[in-house]
């Protein structure tokens, strides 16, 4: 009672006047009622609430188990590095044989559009046309115009045109992500890396000819190609090539014994990251796809030949004193000379005349038998597709044996020549060539082609023409350089040979008493100049070259210079020769 009174009394207070007690209950009850019900009314919008924030969540959730567990297309599921397979680019890298660089593959963006949504194409053209210079606007609009879902914008762009794009905004204008084949060293071998095609497949150079394993990825592609000798070659052709005003060049330095090639070049080059710039001139490879008549360094395999048939010894001499005549064709000396010149001495004075009487004792059977032993009657075979086939008569006739003898009428590639100077020098086995880099220890066996006593003497006799003969230009001091010069008229278009147009070469070999590389350098079409007395011949274009590139590539490969009195044994010790004591124009 007393607590129904005190609450009766605090709700009096509150109430208004003039009702009574029972009233004033019955109110209170009603109020008590309805607040039950709106706190019921209450609770259950709160569950109804919470159910919903719950089902959301449940939603939310559900959506983020898929899309990072069965996505296909979906962020990582959790922050990490990727792994080194989804890092390694698809095609692999090409390396020069100390590691170096040469072709490697990178990321990069290409800009695509779906022509269904692009609402103006003609406006789209012109914007995308701003950002990415080289774009012709109308041939873009006619593609964003066409029914297709699928159409390139612009391949292989730059992060700059990238982001020019991205600025415009368009519409149905993305991005895909490719690769881009890249060449470090640009021109510099050009012709041997060769390039790909904007999809990444090789077709050209050692890019097509190792397509199969540099697509794979998995290990990259070393070449005996030295980088180091390959930039002194480039800048020494190079810079015979300007004072001569030559319209071409070539060179190469071989490994005598196992047939390595450890730099060639080929002038005019190109740069295989812009291959659109280049001219057929540019592209094609003078040191194996060129074939030429390389003149009288053929009279090294000449007098090999015969010395190693028996025909005629080094003591042995022909009168040179008048021409040989073939029908209506006179075979003459460059410089006449009169009297007997000994076998040393037609190398020395590079004598067609006594280079032919010596083709004529030995035969052609044999002639032939030993071109064709060096390999020069077919292309040479290594790894490059740039190959190309020697030129020979057909049929061969005898006149075809005295001028083969002393490099006229046969045509052959640097390539070939190389290898077989490699044969001659190298104590006579004729070595494989190679653009790949060879493991240390992989002993190679050359086929043999001459006895070791006949490459003996024709090191003697090729370190004479440089020390007293026309390749006396190409000497480097303490690296007993030999070799053979060699001038060659160039063919005419209409028949015959052409005047004032010719190929200067040279091929030596260092040291002479153990060959290690053979070194070649030709000059097409040189033209005299003051300082070589209007002479434009081997012994003043290339044999220089030769030199110079000794003498600079020499202490690369870890050869010493020989001192003064640590030269070659002389030869006169073995065989007495009476020299001419002359001086001449080199040849």
């Amino acid at each position: 009672m007393i607590g129904q009174n005190r609450h009766a009394t605090r709700v009096a207070r509150v109430t208004p006047c003039g009702r009574d007690l029972g009233a004033q209950q019955g109110w209170v009850v009603e109020l008590e009622g309805q607040a039950k019900s709106a706190l019921e009314i209450g609770r259950t919008r709160l569950l109804v609430t919470g159910f919903v924030f719950v089902l959301a969540f449940l939603g939310v959730a559900g959506r983020l188990v898929d899309l990072s567990l069965f996505g296909a297309a979906a962020e990582p599921a959790r922050a990490e590095a990727p792994s080194a397979a989804e890092l390694r680019p698809t095609r692999a890298a090409i390396l020069d044989r100390n590691g170096e660089i040469l072709a490697t593959t990178l990321p990069v963006a290409s800009v695509y559009a779906n022509p269904h949504e692009i609402r103006d194409p003609a406006t789209a053209a012109g914007r995308l046309a701003t950002a990415l210079p080289g774009l012709d606007a109308a041939q873009l609009g006619a593609k964003l115009g066409a029914d297709r879902s699928f159409v390139w914008v612009k391949r292989h762009v730059s992060p700059r045109e990238m982001a020019a794009v991205n600025r415009l905004g368009i519409p149905g204008v993305r991005f895909q992500r490719e690769e881009k084949r890249v060449y470090p060293h640009g021109a510099l071998v050009s012709q041997v890396v060769g390039l790909t095609d904007i999809d990444g497949h090789g077709i050209a150079g050692m890019e097509r000819a190792g397509d199969q394993a540099l697509a794979d990825g998995h290990r990259p592609l070393r070449l005996s190609l030295d980088l180091r000798l390959q930039y002194i070659m480039a800048e020494e052709l190079g810079a015979a090539m300007e004072t001569f005003s030559g319209i071409g060049a070539a060179g190469l330095v071989v490994d005598a014994r196992n047939g390595e090639i450890v730099s060639m070049v080929s002038l005019p080059s190109f740069d295989p990251s812009d291959p659109g710039a280049a001219s057929e001139e540019a592209r094609f490879n003078r040191a194996s796809l060129g074939v030429y008549e390389m003149g009288s360094v053929f009279k090294l395999f000449t007098a090999a030949m015969a010395l190693d048939a028996g025909t005629v010894r080094l003591t042995d001499g022909y009168d040179v004193t008048d021409a040989i005549r073939v029908g209506r064709y006179r075979i003459t000396d460059y410089h006449p000379l009169r009297g007997t010149l000994s076998v040393p001495e037609i190398l020395m004075h590079s004598s067609n005349i006594g280079t032919v009487h010596m083709a004529m004792d030995a035969g052609t059977k044999r002639l032939l038998a030993f071109y064709d032993a060096l390999g020069l009657t077919r292309p040479a075979e290594y790894e490059l597709p740039e190959s190309g086939d020697p030129l020979l008569p057909t049929p061969w006739r005898e006149v075809n044996t005295m001028t083969a003898s002393y490099g006229h009428g046969i045509a052959v590639t640097p390539l070939q020549l190389v290898r077989a100077v490699a044969a001659v020098a190298n104590g006579g086995e004729l070595p494989s060539l190679t653009l790949l880099r060879r493991e240390p220890g992989d002993a190679t066996r050359g086929t043999r082609v001459l006895t070791e006593e006949t490459s003996r003497q024709m090191r003697w006799l090729m370190r004479l023409v440089v020390e007293r003969g026309t390749g006396r230009n190409a000497e480097a001091p303490g690296y007993l350089v030999g070799g053979k010069t060699g001038t060659a008229d160039k063919l005419a278009p209409s028949g015959g040979y052409a005047r004032n147009k010719r190929i200067a070469t040279f091929v030596g070999a260092f040291p002479m008493d153990d060959p290690q590389y053979v070194v070649f350098a030709m000059v097409d079409e040189p033209k005299g100049i003051k300082a070589t007395y209007g002479y434009a011949t081997a012994g003043w274009v290339t044999a220089p070259v030769v030199g110079r590139v000794v003498d600079r590539i020499a202490p690369l490969l870890g050869i010493s210079p020989r001192r003064g009195d640590d030269e070659m044994e002389t030869e006169q010790r073995i065989v007495p020769v009476v020299f001419r004591g002359m001086e001449f124009a080199a040849r």
